[in-house]
């Protein structure tokens, strides 16, 4: 809006986010026609848990509605470990998967493939709904933000991409230097089965399908380092490197069968 500052907000990767007002200002994808397209359409067919697009600039840059509420940023605070936030956030994408169904998809946007679902599929995933993309207001999960690397795919996927992020699905070692030492990563896997009401066919294949994610995402950032990404490479030194990819492979491998008795018990 004019006469209002511009305020920098901490925590993507991947876009250099402002705040102006009751609006963001951000580079935009070079899907955003497409994007922002759904966006709206997801707004008007009654979902508010995501960013209504506004604007979009010849020079590159796009305004989209700011939501008001809290994002949990690393080193990630207590509140956002607890084990009540995961059910929040898998009841918060099924609010957005049963809306997203109703919505075609136009076949031929290019639609980002860095995280997409290798199967395909007929809603638009997030594909990236970490903490950092979860906005929590009054201590609930209520907007997923940042939709630059959604694309095609299969609700389970996106499930998959949640326990990636909110398990988290890391191996003992990884989670002590990352703060999410001490979780019972079965139970909340569980605990978001339920909350989102996972069908027991995706249950059985959630597992397999956390695995395949984690090597989607190893070839992502083993993109972004090797096209000279300072911030991936930083995060990969700092978070010891390759080994920490191979530890997490092995221990997902190991841990496949716990994982199934704790989703289908």
């Amino acid at each position: 809006m004019p006469g209002d500052q511009d305020h920098p907000l901490k925590g993507g990767m991947m876009n250099t986010v402002t705040r102006r007002g009751d609006r963001v200002v951000r580079t935009a994808p070079d899907h955003a026609p497409a994007l922002h397209t759904f966006l709206t359409r997801l707004t008007k067919a009654g979902f508010t848990g995501a960013p209504t697009p506004l604007a979009l600039h010849p020079d590159g840059r796009e305004e989209l509605t700011f939501i008001e509420g809290e994002v949990a940023l690393p080193p990630f605070p207590a509140w956002a470990l607890r084990d009540e936030v995961v059910p929040q956030a898998a009841a918060l994408l099924r609010r957005y998967h049963d809306v997203a169904a109703t919505i075609p998809l136009d076949p031929d946007v290019d639609w980002p493939t860095a995280l997409a679902d290798p199967e395909g599929g007929t809603i638009l995933c997030h594909n990236d709904p970490c903490l950092e993309n979860i906005v929590f207001r009054h201590d609930r999960a209520t907007a997923l933000i940042d939709f630059d690397l959604a694309a095609p795919g299969r609700p389970v996927w996106d499930l998959a991409a949640l326990a990636f992020y909110l398990g988290p699905t890391i191996d003992p070692e990884s989670a002590t230097t990352s703060g999410f030492h001490g979780l019972d990563v079965p139970r909340r896997l569980r605990l978001m089965a339920d909350a989102y009401g996972m069908t027991r066919t995706d249950r059985a294949i959630l597992p397999a399908t956390l695995r395949r994610y984690n090597e989607v995402s190893r070839t992502f950032v083993r993109t972004m380092v090797e096209g000279g990404d300072a911030l991936f490479i930083r995060d990969l030194e700092h978070f010891g490197g390759w080994a920490r990819w191979d530890r997490r492979n092995d221990w997902l491998t190991e841990q496949e069968p716990r994982f199934l008795r704790a989703l289908l018990d």
